[in-house]
């Protein structure tokens, strides 16, 4: 048999070589007296070309090729004429011209072109993702998260940690997003859970002894979902004993830098940047701010505090807050029917009651609000906003939070509208500092801002039972280009302290006990110092790989309604497999 030869890493060295190939036809190209056939395998694309000056039998066969037949093919390797270069292909300055042909299996008509397969709708390309898959980039993609993942392990490797696997099938601990259920056959009426991630057990290896663990670990949430979040999803979890913060920090600094130069040959420089919780809101009105661009916000509360414009001095009198983004010179990039329009529909769907704007000119404040303030309120506010004629002011005026989130998320709008983003900068930053819990209205308590095994700040301790709301976390958030790449914390490793966190966040001892025994009991056998971090490792491939959608970057991804258009997944089951698991058929009644 022939040696295979692979398309994609044919070069001039080959000239004149006899190569056997084997692929998809990807494309076709009938001269009647010629043909040329793009062959696609996974290493790449390379032209053949029939001709029956070097074999009619294999033109004739040739002439009866479609898309996506599977064929092996040999013949010369020769040098294009230069009118005939394609610069768009690494193969672009040869091709094979074809003495034999062979097809291996044929194909129906395709639901959609490959090659074109961008502009199909994307419900289209998931019921037929074994096609999909075949596109050049997504394959591009895939080779990358190879990449990744080697390069993150042969970095933990070097580092003494081991790889190690933790159940999926698990005990219910509900703390954060919904768990995703599975009925034990044996234990009639009971459950097992899919794990969010693998933190306990991470925090019980460290109790056995293992110093250094890591995994690629499969994570299952059920929530609602978005461009950045599925059901199931893979994290790079690491735990440590013994590490400090800082070396926590250190040690993930190097392997993204490791990461970053094996799968995109880049020098990243370290230490990362740091920034507070609070700095980053208040800033970027994000706890993870896209710093490749600037529009930062503007605080004013103290300014309009007594202004006549209650819609401002309202919030700035109850507590709340008055921000603003200024538009650089884009004044009249932005009609009033915009601003009013998609502008204040867009950050209504963060909380906010509207989009309050001025413009500036002949050095003035101008627009529907400019006559509520006084002249020196005015001049105030220019300079605030270092504002100059041909800028536009956006303001922001609610509860801290309702701020925050609105003209945050208006300002990475705007950024992407107005092309300010340099989309070749990989910005990493960590931000710090975080608060251990936050209040929850709805539920009238506290609950953790990270999770119930977070150490709080030392210096803070003695406040988790007086002032919970400014303790501070012993966590870090590693951040890039606006996205959280992951999170991690060091972890409480004293039964006391334990049992406070789960006082202050409303469990009883019964129900800590309940959900958390068997870790609070590990805890009183010498449990030692430890702590870790889990990144997401689909959410650094689609930054890597430059896409904007993570189902890009999973194999076989889920809808945003969490199904499986290929396997028609989530489906019924059998009655005798619900008679199996003691669990009753629900029937929806007539009405």
């Amino acid at each position: 048999m022939a040696e295979r030869n692979h398309a994609g890493i044919l070069t001039e060295k080959n000239v004149d070589e006899i190569v056997t190939l084997k692929g998809w036809v990807h494309r076709r190209r009938d001269l009647g007296e010629l043909i040329f056939i793009d062959l696609r395998d996974q290493s790449g694309i390379v032209q053949i070309v029939f001709n029956p000056d070097y074999s009619k039998e294999a033109l004739q066969v040739a002439e009866t090729l479609r898309s996506e037949f599977v064929i092996q093919v040999t013949g010369k390797v020769i040098k294009r004429d230069e009118a005939t270069i394609n610069p768009n292909l690494p193969t672009g300055t040869i091709e094979v011209t074809v003495s034999h042909i062979e097809i291996l299996n044929k194909s129906k008509n395709l639901p959609f072109l490959i090659h074109e397969a961008a502009d199909v709708s994307e419900d289209l390309r998931l019921k037929y993702r074994y096609i999909d898959l075949r596109r050049t980039d997504l394959q591009d993609t895939f080779k990358k998260r190879h990449q990744i993942t080697q390069s993150v392990r042969n970095f933990l490797n070097s580092n003494d940690f081991l790889e190690m696997e933790t159940p999926i099938l698990t005990k219910s601990t509900p703390e954060g997003a919904r768990d995703y259920l599975v009925p034990s056959r044996v234990h009639p009426g009971e459950f097992y859970a899919l794990p969010q991630s693998p933190q306990l057990f991470k925090q019980l290896l460290m109790m056995s002894g293992f110093e250094k663990y890591y995994q690629i670990a499969r994570c299952f949430r059920d929530e609602d979902l978005r461009a950045d979040r599925q059901p199931e999803f893979t994290q790079i979890d690491i735990e440590t004993a013994f590490l400090s913060s800082e070396e926590i920090i250190e040690l993930v600094e190097k392997m993204m830098q490791q990461v970053m130069k094996d799968v995109l040959d880049m020098e990243v420089t370290t230490p990362f940047p740091r920034i507070s919780y609070h700095e980053a809101m208040e800033r970027y009105g994000s706890d993870k701010p896209d710093t490749r661009f600037g529009m930062e916000l503007i605080h004013v509360t103290d300014i309009v505090e007594n202004c006549s414009f209650k819609v401002f001095s309202g919030p700035a009198k109850s507590g709340g807050k008055v921000a603003l983004l200024n538009i650089k010179g884009n004044a009249d990039q932005f009609t009033r029917k915009e601003i009013d329009g998609e502008l204040t529909d867009y950050v209504k769907t963060y909380g906010a009651k509207g989009l309050a704007w001025i413009k500036i000119a002949d050095g003035d404040l101008t627009g529907p609000i400019a006559k509520f303030f006084s002249e020196e309120e005015k001049a105030q506010l220019i300079e605030r906003a270092n504002a100059e004629d041909g800028d536009l002011l956006l303001f922001g005026a609610d509860k801290a939070k309702v701020v925050y989130d609105s003209l945050g998320a208006l300002r990475l709008k705007l950024a992407k509208d107005l092309h300010l983003i340099d989309e070749t900068l990989f910005n990493f930053l960590w931000v710090v500092d975080w608060p251990l819990l936050e209040y929850d209205e709805e539920a009238n308590r506290y609950v953790a801002a990270h999770h119930p095994f977070t150490s709080p700040v030392e210096d803070d301790i003695d406040q988790l039972t007086t002032d919970p709301a400014n303790v501070r976390a012993n966590a870090y958030d590693i951040v890039l280009n606006g996205y959280e790449l992951g999170g991690g914390s060091v972890r409480i490793n004293k039964r006391e302290l334990q049992n406070k966190m789960f006082e202050v966040l409303g469990f009883t001892e019964e129900s800590a006990r309940e959900q958390f025994g068997f870790l609070l009991d590990a805890l009183e056998y010498g449990a030692p110092p430890h702590g870790g971090v889990a990144l997401g490792l689909d959410r650094i491939v689609m930054l890597l790989a430059n896409k904007s959608n993570i189902r890009d970057t999973i194999l076989f991804p889920k809808t945003a309604s969490a199904s499986d258009l290929l396997t028609d997944a989530p489906s019924e089951v059998s009655d005798t497999q619900l008679e199996e698991l003691s669990i009753a058929k629900i029937v929806e009644e007539e009405e």
